[in-house]
């Protein structure tokens, strides 16, 4: 109990100049936007768990607007194979060599192509999986066996991936899982109510990582 209550002080000052934006990715070659809904409705959840200041109403940005270096958290999704610009791929690596978190959630179809891109991106690099006691998975809610699995796209365990710089998240990649599906709506996808509760701890847990870390 202690260490929550610490936790959130700590989160209530980090980076709490401003209220918390989670910024959509804009990109020009799929459906970036299917998932907006399901985050207006994680981010009433976070607003309302955690003491973080939340704007409740996400953003969409492109890689192309400077006004994406205004913030720290960029929220990639989609069905279809990712196509971004070389000035696009710099302007992410700039991105998240100057601290920003990129949480990349394959909503089927987008595995492929994101793996190439993050790999132009940054070819010293290499997607890692996260170990099962990384602090990610205990920084508010508990996940002692790694990323929960919402939607089943794919035969196997789910798995996330990640670029890691100087020790830190940077890329957090959920695969095989698809997290923001479970922040919709019951009615959207018929997921049972232990799913959808996995599904927005998990993504609390990860909004809070990127604050702290």
């Amino acid at each position: 109990m202690k260490r929550m209550i610490a936790l959130l002080i700590l989160f209530s000052l980090t980076k709490s100049i401003s209220a918390f934006d989670f910024v959509i990715l804009k990109y020009k070659s799929g459906d970036y936007y299917n998932a907006c809904e399901g985050v207006r409705n994680f981010l009433k959840e976070l607003s309302k768990r955690t003491t973080i200041e939340v704007n409740e109403n996400p953003l969409e940005l492109s890689l192309e607007d400077p006004a994406l270096f205004n913030h720290y958290f960029l929220f990639l999704n989609g069905h279809v194979p990712l196509e971004l610009s070389e000035k696009e791929k710099l302007n992410l690596r700039k991105f998240l060599l100057n601290g920003g978190f990129l949480f990349a959630n394959d909503d089927y179809g987008m595995d492929e192509s994101f793996r190439k891109m993050i790999k132009d991106v940054f070819p010293e690099y290499s997607l890692t999986e996260v170990n099962f006691s990384h602090p990610i998975y205990n920084v508010f809610y508990k996940f002692p066996e790694g990323i929960p699995k919402i939607h089943e796209h794919y035969e196997g365990p789910p798995k996330a991936l990640a670029i890691f710089i100087k020790n830190r998240i940077a890329v957090f990649y959920a695969y095989n899982t698809d997290i923001a599906d479970g922040w919709d709506l019951p009615e959207v996808h018929k997921d049972p109510p232990e799913k959808r509760e996995a599904a927005i701890r998990m993504g609390i847990n990860i909004v809070m990582y990127s604050l702290s870390y």
